[in-house]
């Protein structure tokens, strides 16, 4: 069984051909000027989004409506598109960190998430690949449930395969609230890692740099595709459908039976799955 996961594909945005759309190009700075790497940015109501390059730049069709900007360092921003555009400059203010927080009291090793089963073992694939000119910010992850307090100390996942040159990808962690499932992002910092090019599968360690306390609740722990080598994509994409290979540009993962969710889009819509990527998270449990 094959999942391919190709809708725009996690680097992809969904365009709504029936709007009349306008393009939109700029950059995304911070308050000294310094371009800032990857920002989500979207409509999230028409499902249309993108992730900036890591020099901060970005382009889009879009209607005109009001766009949105996103990185988990900086508050979020907006720009109400009125027109074409070729020189947007988008300035992120600092977040302002809530102080640290220290709990005493014993702790245990302890996994807060595995993958679940395996399903149809090798057969199973959950597959990626880039069918499209601009990039979006697809997130596919897995769901877990603190009963206490917990420390995480490792994020573990599993490439099968990667044919995606100069392949960046994060993890973000967002906490579950409400009967209508609001998504609350939960980090500080980002958690940035290159993929490798392989054809044999990659077992990857992730430690986030900061201290990551989550409180008792649910959290929906999410892999995405940030950017790759732009070369790269360009060359795919100047090929016709018949001379693209399945292969190229694309990334899998093995198949697990354990509830996840999928946003197609940077800042769009969160939709229950019932399959995952294979996440698992280890740590402290406070007792």
């Amino acid at each position: 069984m094959r999942i391919e996961l190709s809708l725009a594909a996690l680097l992809l945005p969904v365009l709504l051909f029936a709007q009349e759309n306008v393009k939109i190009k700029g950059r995304i700075v911070n308050e000294q000027g310094e371009a800032v790497e990857y920002v989500q940015i979207g409509l999230p109501k028409r499902q249309i989004g993108t992730i900036s390059t890591v020099d901060g730049r970005f382009e889009m069709d879009v209607p005109c409506d009001t766009l949105e900007f996103f990185h988990v360092s900086y508050q979020p921003a907006s720009y109400v598109v009125t027109g074409p555009s070729d020189d947007v400059v988008i300035v992120l203010k600092e977040q302002e960190l809530p102080p640290a927080v220290f709990i005493g009291g014993d702790t245990k090793e302890k996994y807060l998430l595995r993958p679940g089963t395996s399903l149809l073992k090798s057969m199973g694939i959950i597959t990626t690949s880039l069918r499209s000119e601009h990039p979006s910010g697809r997130e596919i992850g897995s769901v877990a449930q603190a009963k206490k307090p917990f420390l995480v100390k490792d994020i573990l996942l599993t490439v099968r395969s990667n044919h995606i040159p100069g392949c960046v990808a994060s993890i973000n962690i967002y906490r579950i609230e409400g009967k209508k499932e609001s998504f609350l992002n939960v980090l500080q910092k980002p958690i940035y890692f290159d993929v490798a090019v392989s054809n044999d599968p990659q077992n990857y360690d992730i430690r986030p740099e900061e201290t990551l306390l989550l409180e008792p609740g649910k959290y929906f722990i999410a892999f995405q595709i940030v950017g790759c080598n732009s070369e790269a994509l360009q060359a795919f994409l100047a090929k016709t459908q018949e001379e693209q290979e399945f292969w190229e540009m694309s990334m899998d993962f093995n198949i697990y039976l354990k509830s996840s969710y999928v946003r197609e889009v940077a800042l769009g819509e969160m939709k229950s799955l019932p399959v995952n990527i294979g996440v698992a998270v280890k740590g402290l449990e406070y007792q």
